[in-house]
């Protein structure tokens, strides 16, 4: 790193010599950030360096640096997250915050990587509805529509047969055309002489739907929307989900904590530490799981990856992070495994009141 400081130093003479050198010099000692006086190479007050660069080339260096920073403490978090997360997170409740990423850091990280994954998987396409129509006002007018295609074909064919355009199979298609406008008007005949009770199911489910009162107004009419268009509102719940995925970890830190009652010595801090770790390594999981599917994957193998791997990961982060014995990690990760699935209940609640009103 002192290197690579020298080198941009070096460059930065060269294109703009003298810009902006001794700049704590012309301040005479003080801090150009919060104006206190300096007694090193650093600020002791807020941690700016003393001297501040103005040259072309500092530009580059300063982001050469922080990506190639932020990337030493990838390379150092990411691996322990996969194999020692217990370590991890023990590690950084501890105080070792400087050699490894932050857990929110990592858990936004992820988040977009795993919805950007599944954007390009084509889950994030919105459409309507094309559900088969149930009652008989919903049948006629599906009908209806069928034939108005039915006859346009028609009438462009015998149109082509008429000017001499047709071909040896216009007369084919044009028999076809017929066939199929009889058997459509059969049918919506069919439908118009059959009685309305028999075609009543979608009026009864909507109006049970609608008669859903939860206490709560907005998720009453999220379901409800997602009973008039369960596609839209599945599309909409996957755009909410990344922008209130952070809900996650305040809902799972409580139960997290109740594992932990009678162990005073951990805090709330260590369990939210401890549930952003976990969280940013399931969708880390997610990610990877989605990229074999993506490239047609045996499903034994990331079926494997789906049953095994949480329990595993979990198990092995809580006798790590909180130093337990075997029987005791094993116990706490089986209920953990039932506190989750009612995380993930509260989670979909939550998108389901809040996810559909936008």
């Amino acid at each position: 790193m002192a290197g690579d400081i020298a080198t941009g130093a070096l460059l930065g003479r060269a294109v703009e010599p003298k810009a902006g050198e001794a700049a704590s010099d012309a301040a005479h000692g003080v801090c150009l950030n919060c104006g206190t006086a300096l007694i090193g190479e650093f600020c002791h007050a807020c941690g700016q360096n003393g001297h501040v660069h103005k040259t072309l080339m500092s530009i580059g260096h300063d982001l050469l640096h922080g990506v190639f920073h932020f990337e030493g403490k990838v390379w150092r978090t990411l691996p322990m997250l996969v194999t020692h997360p217990g370590s991890l997170t023990r590690r950084y409740i501890d105080g070792e915050r400087a050699r490894f990423v932050s857990p929110l850091a990592m858990f936004l990280f992820f988040v977009f990587l795993m919805f950007a994954t599944l954007h390009a998987m084509g889950g994030g396409k919105e459409f309507e509805i094309d559900r088969t129509p149930s009652t008989k006002a919903e049948k006629i007018a599906r009908i209806d529509g069928e034939i108005a295609k039915a006859q346009s074909h028609l009438t462009k064919e015998q149109d082509r047969l008429a000017k001499g355009k047709g071909d040896e199979d216009t007369a084919d298609e044009i028999v076809g055309y017929r066939t199929t406008l009889n058997g459509l008007r059969g049918a919506r005949q069919a439908i118009v002489e059959t009685p309305e009770s028999a075609t009543s199911e979608a009026p009864t489910r909507d109006a049970a739907v609608n008669r859903v009162n939860t206490g709560w107004p907005a998720l009453d009419e999220g379901i409800r929307k997602a009973n008039k268009n369960p596609e839209l509102a599945l599309y909409k719940l996957q755009s909410s989900a990344y922008k209130y995925s952070w809900a996650l970890i305040p809902i799972s830190v409580p139960f997290v904590a109740l594992l932990f009652l009678w162990r005073r010595r951990f805090t709330t801090y260590d369990h939210a530490i401890f549930v952003t770790y976990s969280l940013s390594f399931m969708m880390l999981l997610a990610t990877f799981v989605s990229l074999l599917m993506m490239i047609n994957t045996p499903v034994w193998i990331y079926g494997n990856l789906i049953a095994f791997a949480p329990p595993v990961h979990i198990f092995f982060q809580l006798r790590g992070a909180y130093q337990l014995r075997w029987f005791s990690a094993l116990w706490r990760t089986v209920v953990l495994g039932f506190f989750a699935s009612i995380t993930l209940m509260i989670f979909g609640i939550l998108l389901l009141g809040l996810g559909l009103m936008e």
